[in-house]
């Protein structure tokens, strides 16, 4: 049996994070790099470290492969202990079924007799996605003071911002009278930061009542909270200042960590008196070579740095070769850039590769980040035609024509929504085709190509014109149809096939937040 503790920390490291995109596609978002040497679970669990928590459920759901191998047995953060200690926490079976964590109060419900086995009097629930340094200590004095049932860690947020969070307003003594989730029209600007600190004989009760009833979500913020404060229960609002970040986007992670290298933001990862602890990447100290410029940038251990880098993070085992030039741009471990490759404005994903002379993202104005997806291959612009401008001024007269009369021809409803879909916007030289709803793959043409040589472009363009109106057409449904143009025109331009063809063309920008301006790809 284990032995009493007086707080337990549950940290709530289950979700898909889909807004984050490609980057979250093998992996649970809390282990998402971040920094140069850490990753996102690294803030909650030093922070618990430093405030003097050292029993800690990780509840994980979604890929947690990576993360799990990430935290080990707890030691980089103090945590491999034998009493207490890290715990991973996922779903499991009982007597009574297995099911999914449902829900964030779900989550904590489902995990009671972990919980249990401790008796702690305090129970601090935490999110897995923030970069902050917080003494949930101080929170949990402050909890105590006020006798407290729940005690929510509140952030000011500019007012165009807070429909995003949840909303909270307070008395003169930081009690809170009044909570809404995500509203419409928010009467505060006091957000809550996804920190609570609960007593732990109050929050079981009210867990049990949420389960209870049919008609819930099973999320704090939603139900919990609530729920708690239509019932009298004493809820306070604990103020915090400093720096916070909601992870939660594509814009958010980049400037997240941009920030670490502004001198501007109050965020000091080298701060001894709080550190952040991570696992070591156990590589060797980084090398600059001689003709090597690097301005304003945070370069990790292991890197091999030849080309130009300008206010950029770069991680651990990051190669970039003589030639290349990355800037204000995020790359993670183990990308290689190589050489004469232009990397601009982008997130640059772990393990992949900018092949020689390729560009990804925009330079100048900032146009929205490009994303690179983990071990993929973006090869040179070389192989496509200085013509292609042209074919595509032909193509926008011949796509214009024969939407038309296709739409005509088909009746039904559903194969006419997805030939716009497909077809989407036609202007200037930029061509979109895409169906993005529900995850259905798409394809995307985007910016016109100035270099290279051949003629695979016109060859290309008529094949994919037939192709799909063929598929389109036949298809039943929308998935089955997008999937079988991608796979035909895949084999009529690449004897090699889909994996071959998608080497070939996926040279740019990989996936993109908004779809828009970021070069030619395929995204599935």
């Amino acid at each position: 049996m284990a032995h009493k503790t007086n707080v337990v920390a549950m940290l709530l490291a289950g979700g898909q994070g889909s807004r984050l995109g490609v980057l979250t596609k093998n992996i649970a978002k809390p282990a998402v790099p971040y920094g140069g040497n850490y990753r996102i679970i690294d803030f909650p669990l030093s922070n618990c470290v430093n405030s003097g928590i050292y029993t800690v459920g990780v509840l994980t759901q979604y890929q947690p492969l990576e993360l799990n191998d990430y935290l080990g047995n707890g030691q980089p953060w103090d945590l491999d202990r034998q009493n207490g200690g890290v715990h991973i926490l996922s779903p499991y079976e009982a007597i009574g079924g297995a099911e999914w964590y449902k829900g964030t109060a779900n989550a904590i419900y489902q995990n009671i007799n972990f919980i249990e086995k401790y008796d702690p009097e305090y129970v601090v629930v935490l999110s897995g996605d923030h970069i902050y340094k917080m003494n949930y200590a101080k929170m949990i004095d402050f909890h105590k003071k006020h006798n407290a049932d729940c005690t929510i860690a509140v952030l000011e947020v500019p007012w165009e911002e807070a429909s995003r969070f949840g909303i909270l307003a307070t008395d003169e003594d930081d009690r809170i009278y009044e909570f809404a989730e995500k509203p419409a029209q928010p009467k505060s600007n006091k957000a809550s930061m996804g920190v609570y600190v609960f007593s732990w004989s109050k929050l079981r009760q009210y867990l049990e009542l949420d389960e209870a009833d049919p008609n819930t979500a099973n999320d704090f913020g939603k139900n919990v909270i609530p729920a708690m404060l239509n019932a009298g229960e004493r809820l306070f609002a604990y103020p915090f200042s400093g720096y916070w970040k909601d992870v939660g986007t594509i814009d958010s992670l980049w400037e997240a960590n941009l920030d670490i290298i502004n001198p501007n933001v109050d965020l000091d990862l080298s701060d001894k008196s709080w550190r952040i602890y991570s696992r070591n990447p156990m590589a060797p100290p980084h090398y600059i070579g001689k003709s090597a410029v690097v301005e304003n940038s945070s370069i990790s251990e292991g890197c091999e740095i030849e080309g130009n880098v300008d206010y950029s993070v770069i991680s651990s085992n990051v190669t970039i070769e003589a030639g290349a030039d990355v800037r204000y741009s995020v790359v993670m471990p183990g990308a290689h850039i190589k050489k004469g490759a232009k990397v601009y404005y982008s997130i640059v994903a772990e393990n992949a590769v900018i092949q020689a002379d390729a560009k990804v993202g925009l330079a100048g104005e900032r146009a929205g980040e490009t994303v690179i997806e983990s071990k993929q291959r973006i090869i040179s612009r070389s192989m496509f035609s200085a013509d292609f401008q042209a074919v595509c001024q032909i193509l926008i007269i011949t796509f214009s024509v024969q939407i038309q009369i296709f739409d005509m021809a088909v009746k039904d409803a559903e194969k006419r929504i997805l030939i716009q879909q497909i077809f989407g916007r036609i202007i200037g030289v930029q061509i979109r085709l895409s169906v993005l709803e529900q995850g259905v793959q798409c394809i995307q043409f985007q910016e016109v190509v100035q270099a290279g040589t051949g003629h695979i472009v016109e060859f290309f363009c008529q094949c994919f014109l037939i192709e799909v109106f063929m598929e389109a057409k036949m298809s039943e449904q929308h998935q089955t149809g997008q999937n079988g143009i991608y796979r035909s025109f895949c084999t009529v331009i690449h004897p090699g096939g889909t994996e071959d063809f998608r080497q070939m063309i996926f040279f740019a920008c990989g996936k993109s937040r908004t779809g828009a301006g970021k070069g030619l790809g395929i995204v599935w």
